[in-house]
């Protein structure tokens, strides 16, 4: 029963059956909080400040552009979610057996590589704001190590809360360095207007930057996120298409932030920095040259703040899938979002079975090379589930599988469509340009 001032009770918004009054939508905002800091990483904020410092402000649209088309697919696969009141993975499933094989394969080898990849990235401003502690190999096991502990033994509620103050901290350190930088606002409004560089490869440049601002598979964990919520029927979908624009807006502001950094601090010195995580770490030496060593350790909490959201909401976000996988795949029937929302997938042992796979076999990467071959498939799996998880959404949403209501409009269409297309390019660059001839 709702209390006196008409807003629900505890119970009532766990289960979802009596959603917020329309006054108190912005009360209820957190699973865009959490998508929106797991999925802006530091390679995306090394990607952004790339592209400004090779072409200022010239981009700033491709930026704001790629927002929209992430917006457009997050909210694809939280509409999925509370309309049907099944899980994506049930959706996929439903579309035949090359979607959990293809699923399978992906988290498994994606998990690896990624898992290395996220220690690292964690790791790496710590070890540069201590660095006589110890090396980054152990930084990483210990970022590896703390992120699993914590998914382990806490509920969605008490990440969201922490995934929040973090997002804070990414919020006050990038847009304190727009301002530090004194940006051009002048030719930022110029880069509005949507004009390609006059360099070579300019075309796949610009769709580059626009499929990688913020997000792949955890577009997907979107919905699963609405879900351990307590979001489960279709009372609750103003309140998640709000959620999803603030998500989206909070990543414009990351990228468009880290856009102006690159612009005025590396653009007008014509300074270049390498592509990847170290990226960071010499615009810190950068940010300590020009405005002294406050600036740049204050500037290496924002870094960790970033590559460590990202770490934690992927042992959490993508956990939550693969112990739905394993639901489905043992005969459980249709999984719902009620299942989600009980917090019970959490306390699975599928869920933390892949919280260990993320943690201690990628471990091994961190003490030697990559392996070639693995990186490889890497790369194609990861430029191949966003076309895949568009394409997928507008079979789903177009289909009698959801509700006539909340299928599929036109502006959905449209942008979903864009958005398979543009990762379609992008997935075909990227096998296109792997050293196949090396491979075999």
């Amino acid at each position: 029963m709702a209390d006196t001032t008409g807003n629900p009770t505890s119970t009532e918004a766990s289960t979802g059956s009596n959603p917020p009054p329309d006054r108190s939508r912005w009360r209820y905002i957190g699973p865009g909080i959490v998508v929106a800091a797991t999925g802006v990483g530091a390679g995306d904020l090394v990607a952004t400040l790339i592209a400004g410092s090779n072409f200022g402000y010239t981009l700033l649209w491709a930026a704001i552009i790629g927002c929209l088309v992430k917006i457009s697919l997050a909210e694809a696969a939280g509409r999925w979610h509370l309309s049907t009141g099944r899980t994506l993975f049930d959706g996929w499933a439903s579309l035949g057996r090359w979607t959990t094989w293809f699923f399978v394969v992906y988290v498994v080898i994606w998990g690896f590589v990624y898992g290395a990849a996220a220690m690292s990235s964690s790791a790496l401003p710590l070890q540069a704001l201590f660095p006589e502690v110890m090396d980054l190999e152990w930084w990483a096991i210990a970022c590896g190590l703390v992120g699993l502990v914590f998914v382990w033994f806490n509920k969605y509620a008490v990440f969201e809360k922490v995934m929040t103050v973090l997002v804070g901290v990414m919020f006050v350190v990038t847009v304190y360095l727009a301002i530090r930088v004194t940006p051009n606002l002048g030719d930022a409004f110029a880069g509005l207007l949507p004009v390609l560089p006059d360099e070579k490869d300019s075309i796949l440049n610009t769709l580059g930057l626009i499929g990688g601002v913020g997000g792949t598979i955890t577009l997907a964990a979107y919905g699963y996120w609405v879900n351990a919520k307590g979001w489960t029927s279709t009372g609750w979908m103003k309140v998640m298409r709000l959620d999803n624009r603030v998500a989206y807006a909070t990543t414009g502001i990351f990228v468009i932030a880290m856009l102006f950094v690159g612009a005025e601090m590396l653009h007008s010195a014509n300074v270049a920095i390498a592509s990847g995580d170290k990226g960071l770490l010499q615009l810190s030496d950068i940010l300590e040259a020009e405005y002294g060593a406050a600036t740049a350790k204050f500037f290496l909490i924002g870094f960790f703040a970033t590559s460590f959201t990202s770490l934690i909401g992927v042992w959490h976000g993508v956990s939550l899938m693969f112990a739905d996988f394993v639901a489905r795949y043992r005969g459980q029937g249709e999984q719902k979002g009620e299942e989600v929302a009980s917090g019970a997938r959490e306390r699975s042992w599928p869920f933390r079975a892949y919280l260990l796979w993320l943690t201690f076999p990628p471990i091994v990467l961190l003490f030697q090379d990559e392996p070639f071959r693995l990186i490889i498939i890497y790369g194609v799996l990861g430029a191949a589930f966003l076309p895949f998880l568009a394409g997928t959404l507008i079979w789903l949403l177009n289909s009698s599988r959801t509700p006539s209501q909340w299928r599929n409009g036109p502006v959905s269409n449209v942008m979903l469509a864009i958005a398979g297309l543009l990762f379609l390019v992008l997935c075909l660059k990227q096998v296109w340009d792997q050293p196949w001839s090396e491979f075999f």
